[in-house]
């Protein structure tokens, strides 16, 4: 599974849509869509926000870990 498979089936399954995950992160929904599609990835400092609103490591979006 890729960093964008793994961005859109975690934030669907916190019941979140793209523009409330933004409104977390402080980015733009049109970020958040680039991130799902793989046409852009996150920066460290929002990789590690990713982590932290989801409660999981940055491993798990890097594929290190489940």
């Amino acid at each position: 599974m890729t960093l964008a498979d793994k961005v859109k089936e975690i934030r669907k399954a916190f019941g979140l849509s793209q523009e409330e995950l933004a409104a977390i992160l402080m980015v733009s929904r049109q970020t958040i869509t680039k991130w799902e599609t793989g046409a852009g990835l996150p920066d460290t400092e929002n990789l590690l926000q990713l982590a932290k609103v989801f409660g999981v490591t940055v491993d798990y979006f890097l594929g290190k870990s489940d």
